[in-house]
C-alpha cells in the first residue's frame, strides 16, 4: 500500500469508527445521550433518528464510489453537532471535559478533507 492510499483509508476509517461507536449510546438510551436531545427538544426521535442517518453515513464513507456522498452528509450532520455544541449544551457537556465537541471537530474535518478528495466524483460540481 502506497503512503496515499493509507491516509486515504484512515481519512474514512476514522470518521466512520468515531459515528459508528456513538451509535450505542444513541440507541441504548445511555444517560448523556438522553440529556443531550432532551436539551435540543429532540428526545427520543432525534436520537434514534440521528443514529440511523449516522449508521447510513458510516457506511457510504466506507464504501470507496459513495465516501462523497458520507462524507457530505457527515459534514452536515458534524455542523449541526458543533452548532449544538457553541449554542445550546456548551463545548463541555455532563463533564465529559469537551470530548464529544472534539470528536464532532475530528469527524467535521475529515469528513470535509474528503470531500475535497472527492470533489470530482460528485455529480453537480463535475459538470
Amino acid at each position: 500500500m502506497t503512503t496515499k492510499s493509507i491516509l486515504n483509508l484512515a481519512l474514512r476509517i476514522v470518521p466512520a469508527v468515531i459515528l459508528l461507536q456513538t451509535l450505542y449510546f444513541k440507541f441504548s438510551a445511555a444517560p448523556e445521550s438522553v440529556y443531550i436531545f432532551e436539551t435540543l427538544g429532540l428526545e427520543p426521535y432525534g436520537r434514534i433518528g440521528l443514529g440511523i442517518v449516522e449508521l447510513i453515513v458510516s457506511i457510504l464513507i466506507l464504501i470507496p464510489k459513495t465516501t462523497w456522498l458520507g462524507a457530505l452528509m457527515g459534514v452536515a450532520i458534524m455542523c449541526g453537532a458543533i452548532f449544538s455544541h457553541v449554542t445550546k449544551l456548551g463545548i463541555v457537556v455532563q463533564n465529559d471535559g469537551g470530548t464529544l465537541f472534539i470528536l464532532a471537530l475530528v469527524t467535521f474535518i475529515f469528513c470535509t478533507i474528503l470531500v475535497w478528495i472527492n470533489r470530482n466524483r460528485i455529480p453537480y460540481l463535475n459538470k
